[in-house]
């Protein structure tokens, strides 16, 4: 059996990795930063940076995962995976 404490931390300590690594794409007038999380921090367009859009994205994003999650949960989640 896993310890559950060991697990947490595990995962905390990946999150947080995660959280640090960034990706920027530039790409005809469109600059893009991405973190390892799959969160958009930073976008411009044409030297315009724009933050709405940074956060419609981010909420789309989000519930794009709760949706996945909702889904594997009422598919038996990992478990249902492998058998």
């Amino acid at each position: 059996m896993f310890d559950k404490a060991k697990l947490m931390a595990q995962a905390f300590k990946l999150k947080k990795a995660l959280e640090s690594e960034m990706t920027e794409i530039e790409d005809g007038g469109i600059v893009i930063k991405v973190s390892g999380d799959q969160k958009v921090k930073y976008l411009s367009i044409n030297g315009e940076e724009n933050k709405l859009l940074v956060e419609v994205i981010n909420k789309a994003m989000k519930k794009s995962q709760e949706t996945a999650a909702k889904k594997m949960q009422e598919m038996g989640g990992l478990e249902g995976l492998m058998q």
